[in-house]
C-alpha cells in the first residue's frame, strides 16, 4: 500500500485542521497529508478527496446534558487527521490495517522514529476500506476517557462507547433523509467491530457488511457518492456526568469521492504477510 505521491494542492493543504495536540506539523505527518491516491483538498471547493472540517461543525453532549439533554460545539479535536486512505481488494475486506508492512502511514511513522501515536478507523465495505488516521504527539491523558477507550482489555466497553457522529453537508435529499437515522450513533451496538492495539497505534475495523441496514445505506450512499460531501466525526460517549463535557477525537470531510480513485491492493501483499 505505498501509494503513489501526490503533488496537487500541496502547499496549500500540507496542515491539518487547528487542534490541541499537534501545533507543529512534523515531517512525516505532512507526508502522510499529501502522500496517498486519495488526496487532501480544500476544505470548502475541493473535490475526490479528504479535508479536516472545523470542530465546531459537530455537536456534542455538553456539561450539564444528562440535565438539559442540551449539546454544544465540539470544539478542538484531541488528535490531528494526518491523512485517508481509499483502498481497494479482491478480498472481501482488509483486516488491520496498521498491522501491515505497506502501510504507507505506519510506515511514515516508525521511519520518522517519532513517539507520536497513531488512532486509526477503518471501514470495511465489500472489496473497499476507508481508513481515517489521526495523531498526536503528546502522551493521552492518562485520566481521560480516550485513554482508558484505548488502553482498557473489554471490548464489551468499546463497544457500548465509541460514537460516530456524521452529516451530509451536500447531497441529494434521499441520501440526507436516509443518512439522517445514523447521524449520530454507537458503532458497537449496531455492527462488529475489531480492535487492535499496537505500542504506538490503536486500530478498530468496523464491518459495515454485519449490519443489513447499514450496508444498505452504504450502498445508496455509493451509487450517489459522486456527488456527496460528508462530515464524520468519533467520539468516546460519556455516559456519567463525570465523564461530560464528551470531547472530539478527530473529524475528516469526505469530498465528492470517485470510486476510480481507490487504491488497489494486491492480494499478493496478504499472502507475502503470512509467510513472513
Amino acid at each position: 500500500m505505498n501509494q503513489i505521491k501526490t503533488t496537487t494542492d500541496e502547499n496549500k493543504n500540507s496542515k491539518p485542521a487547528k487542534t490541541e495536540s499537534i501545533t507543529t506539523v512534523p515531517e512525516w505527518i505532512t507526508k502522510t497529508i499529501n502522500g496517498g491516491s486519495f488526496r487532501h483538498v480544500d476544505l470548502e471547493t475541493g473535490t475526490n478527496g479528504w479535508a479536516s472540517p472545523p470542530g465546531n461543525v459537530f455537536t456534542l453532549r455538553s456539561h450539564n446534558y444528562f440535565t438539559t439533554k442540551q449539546k454544544s460545539p465540539g470544539g478542538d479535536y484531541l488528535l490531528s487527521l494526518a491523512a485517508v486512505d481509499w483502498l481497494k481488494s479482491t478480498t472481501n475486506k482488509l483486516d488491520h490495517i496498521l498491522s501491515r508492512p505497506d502501510n504507507r502511514v505506519i510506515h511514515a511513522l516508525k521511519t520518522s522514529k517519532s513517539r507520536s501515536f497513531i488512532f486509526a478507523v477503518n471501514f470495511q465495505v465489500p472489496n473497499y476500506n476507508m481508513v481515517l488516521y489521526f495523531a498526536t504527539q503528546k502522551p493521552i491523558p492518562s485520566d481521560s476517557l480516550l485513554h482508558k477507550f484505548i488502553n482498557i482489555d473489554d471490548d464489551s466497553f468499546r463497544d457500548e462507547r465509541f460514537k460516530v457522529v456524521s452529516n451530509v453537508v451536500k447531497g441529494p435529499w434521499v441520501v440526507k433523509a436516509a443518512a439522517g437515522k445514523f447521524g449520530a450513533f454507537v458503532v458497537g451496538k449496531t455492527v462488529k467491530c475489531s480492535y487492535y492495539r499496537g505500542v504506538d497505534y490503536f486500530e478498530i475495523d468496523v464491518d459495515v457488511s454485519s449490519s443489513a441496514i447499514l450496508a444498505a445505506l452504504t450502498r445508496l450512499m455509493l451509487g450517489y457518492v459522486t456527488s456527496l460531501v460528508i462530515d464524520v466525526c468519533f467520539v468516546v460517549e460519556a455516559q456519567t456526568e463525570e465523564e461530560l463535557p464528551e470531547r472530539l477525537i478527530g473529524g475528516a470531510r469526505i469530498c465528492s469521492m470517485e470510486l476510480s480513485s481507490a487504491f488497489l491492493v494486491d492480494d499478493d501483499d496478504d499472502e507475502k504477510k503470512s509467510l513472513q
